[in-house]
């Protein structure tokens, strides 16, 4: 089949009617509710770009020999490497970097466990060949995914064979010669409603014990799967007027907790299965980690892109760009800008081929800004709004300028300097879209989330820094060298 069209992504959506909840109602059809249309269209749109550039956004299968989608790639050069990334980067630009679960991130992941499977054959070597198998289905079928990671939020201080409601957690239920039964809630399910299929999978950062096997599972089944329900949070896309909202009505990706109520997985779509030790390596030990975050800070470069080009325009439109203190919040975000790319450059021309004939970019460099990136997106966000100051609050909507008793009124109170008042209400509503919305609080606080709790990536970042006990030494060394050593006497 290979890649697929913006018009078959909808298609495949309809048909499949997957089961999902928002605000107490079951969606009839996801493509045209109001919560949805907006970034069910901007998917599609996504899909579309990959026949508008194919030299971008499409390979050669190795399989099949049907053109496929480019973030699909098992990279094997830093050529490679450096293709895919442009692919990504080439989708990120259609949102500004707002959509934070295009498919590219989950097409990492697929690659990465299906051509460094080896990891799951040590409980059985048909859940390699599933890993194996399921990457090449995913890639011919240009299969959309969404993901889930984190177990309910009851009790922080227990594991999860620990809690109160100890079948509360996704968990398993039976084995039987055909597949297993599976129970419970998981979050946080970004796009769930709008993709093809669901992959679960452990979580990147809390460990789990072998009092924990039960909930230690990874699989992959479609979304319309029986027993299984999506319950949306509230859309935050309260308009599909595009200047209004013109994020929110776009690129509103909604996140979703995932119920399974006795759902049949068969075999060939288990990749783990009761195993906490498998499951608390796959990330690390198949290198998806790596792939993901070489997506993720290929996308955040386009978002902080995005952020300095609203800054800018802010700057120009009301004359503020001559002021030193404005200049330097100005430089605050060229600095991240520039740091990020300086990362993504290292990461790729330090890339070295793995054992499975991966080309695997430097994870150092990558490990640096996903930690990183996290902490200083609030600032980013904040410099936004001191800009925007009293402006982000005085923004008319569309319906006022079009009503002809104020229309004139506003657009000749809200002007700037370079701007008339219509295009420049536009602008500070994009920037307040951006960070004071309920879309804008929402990709703040996701971005702060995006690989789990900051304080726990930051000790495990610290735990694993290489190099620790070598600068150590060398403060030793420097403090032992040409000083005169004294001999203290008990007295």
């Amino acid at each position: 089949m290979g890649a697929k069209t913006g018009k078959e992504y909808i298609q495949r959506l309809k048909k499949a009617n997957n089961n999902v909840y928002i605000e107490g109602e079951r969606v009839k059809d996801i493509t045209e509710h109001p919560g949805f249309r907006g970034v069910v269209k901007s998917m599609s749109r996504l899909y579309d770009l990959q026949y508008e550039k194919p030299e971008k956004m499409l390979y050669t299968s190795p399989t099949t020999g049907d053109k496929v989608g480019m973030t699909f790639m098992q990279p094997k050069t830093i050529e490679d490497l450096i293709a895919r990334r442009e692919a990504v980067q080439e989708w990120a630009l259609i949102s500004g970097g707002m959509m934070g679960r295009s498919p590219d991130y989950l097409n990492a992941e697929v690659m990465a466990m299906g051509v460094s499977n080896d990891l799951f054959a040590e409980a059985d070597p048909m859940f390699a060949e599933n890993a194996r198998k399921y990457y090449e289905y995913a890639r011919e079928n240009d299969i959309s995914l969404t993901h889930t990671l984190i177990h309910p939020q009851v009790n922080r201080a227990k594991a999860q064979h620990e809690q109160k409601d100890a079948n509360v957690a996704l968990h398993l239920v039976e084995k039987n010669k055909d597949g297993i039964i599976v129970d419970g809630i998981r979050l946080l399910a970004t796009q769930g409603g709008i993709t093809d299929e669901i992959l679960v999978f452990p979580s990147t950062v809390k460990k789990a014990g072998e009092l924990d096997d039960p909930y230690s599972l990874a699989f992959a089944i479609p979304n319309n799967t029986e027993g299984l329900k999506f319950i949306s949070r509230e859309s935050f896309a309260y308009s599909s007027n595009n200047w209004d909202h013109p994020l929110a009505s776009k690129f509103e990706e909604g996140d979703a907790i995932v119920s399974f109520e006795n759902v049949f997985v068969p075999w060939e779509r288990v990749f783990v299965c009761g195993n906490s030790s498998i499951c608390n390596r796959t990330f690390r030990e198949t290198n998806a980690v790596v792939h993901m975050s070489h997506q993720v800070v290929a996308k955040n470069i386009i978002k902080t892109e995005f952020v300095l080009g609203v800054a800018l325009s802010i700057m120009d439109a009301i004359g503020i760009d001559q002021f030193q203190h404005v200049q330097d919040k100005g430089t605050e975000i060229m600095l991240v800008l520039e740091t990020m790319k300086s990362h993504l450059y290292r990461a790729e021309h330090n890339a070295k081929l793995d054992k499975w004939g991966t080309m695997t970019p430097d994870f150092e460099a990558l490990d640096a800004a996903r930690n990183w990136f996290p902490r200083v997106y609030p600032r980013l966000v904040e410099i936004i709004r001191i800009l925007g100051a009293s402006g982000l609050m005085g923004i008319p909507t569309q319906a006022d300028f079009e009503n002809p008793e104020i229309g004139a009124v506003i657009h000749r109170g809200l002007q700037g300097k370079n701007l008339e008042g219509y295009e420049k209400v536009q602008l500070f509503r994009l920037a307040w879209d951006l960070t004071m919305s309920a879309f804008g609080s929402r990709q703040t606080h996701y971005e702060y989330y995006f690989f789990g709790d900051p304080i726990r990536m930051g000790m495990a970042y610290f735990e694993q820094y290489s190099g620790k006990q070598e600068l150590k030494d060398r403060v030793k060394d420097f403090l032992g060298k040409g000083t005169k050593k004294i001999k203290y006497l008990n007295v």
